[in-house]
Formats: structure tokens, C-alpha cells, sequence
């Protein structure tokens, strides 16, 4: 089975791949995410070292339960052949209330088939306020007319 868009991506391919992840990320469903990835995927996240579509699903599963009303933009920075980088940013709170705003960059190389076999994240925290909050639609997919992360100045 192929998960296209498959590389080599051009522009518009990888910006298809990118909010096809966004949008699964935002979803919040973990087994559902980690088909995206090839069974032996290689991910680092921060500091976290992770290898396989099942360690794949049990990071998620603790992220979501960490990262209260998770809200994610991605957007594509660059792509060659099999590889895309991409930036984000997203929202969350801690069981605490306290909110927290996430950026980072993605490193991504898929398979023939366009699964993806290696993702390379950093990523740093910002406390903010709720107020200061940028993400407010409701939970799950962005709707399409939520501006992206060029266009909030992020």
C-alpha cells in the first residue's frame, strides 16, 4: 500500500503531506497517527529517542495526556526528493492550567511508499497566557480559514 502524496515531493506534494500530518496530529488519535510512519520509523522528540510505529503510539498516548486541548499549525519550510522540513507551533495547558505555547522544527524522510522512516523534532516550550492564546478553534482539525503560522506574524 502507498501513502500518497509519495516522493519525490515538490512544493505543492509536501504541502499536501504537511497538513495531512497537522491534521492527523490534531486529531489526537494515537494508533490512527502512527500508521503514518514505517514499521521500524526512527524518531528523536527533544531529548526522546523512539523507534517503531508501537513506541510511536505509546509516545503519543502520553503527550495527549499530558498536553491538555492540544492545538497544532504546521507549515512547510523546505522539501527535496524524499525529505521535508517543516515548522510549527502549537498550544496546550498541563493539568495545572498553566498554558504553554510549543515551537519547533521537523526534520522528515519517507519511503518509496510515503510512509514516513525518520522524524527529527526540536522543540521549545513558552509558558503564555490564556489570553494570550493564538489557536482557538475548536478541538481537532484547523478549519481552513484559520489563518497559518505566516500569516499570525508566528
Amino acid at each position: 500500500m502507498t501513502r500518497p502524496p509519495v516522493p519525490p515531493f515538490d512544493v505543492a506534494s509536501a504541502t499536501v503531506k504537511v497538513r495531512a500530518a497537522e491534521d492527523a496530529w490534531n486529531r489526537r488519535d494515537p494508533a490512527k497517527v502512527a500508521l503514518a510512519y514505517t514499521p521500524d520509523s526512527r524518531w528523536r522528540n527533544r531529548s526522546e529517542f523512539i523507534n517503531g510505529r508501537a513506541e510511536v503510539e505509546a509516545f503519543l498516548t502520553r503527550k495527549w495526556a499530558k498536553e491538555h486541548e492540544y492545538r497544532l499549525i504546521k507549515e512547510l519550510w523546505a522539501v527535496t526528493g524524499d525529505r521535508i522540513a517543516v515548522r510549527f507551533v502549537y498550544e496546550w495547558h498541563d493539568a495545572d492550567g498553566q498554558w504553554f505555547r510549543s515551537h519547533g522544527n521537523e526534520n522528515w524522510r519517507f519511503d518509496a511508499d510515503g510512509y514516513m522512516a525518520e522524524r527529527h523534532a526540536s522543540i521549545n516550550d513558552v509558558p503564555i497566557t490564556e489570553a494570550e492564546r493564538k489557536f482557538r478553534w475548536e478541538q481537532g482539525v484547523r478549519p481552513g480559514d484559520h489563518p497559518g503560522l505566516s500569516e499570525l506574524g508566528m
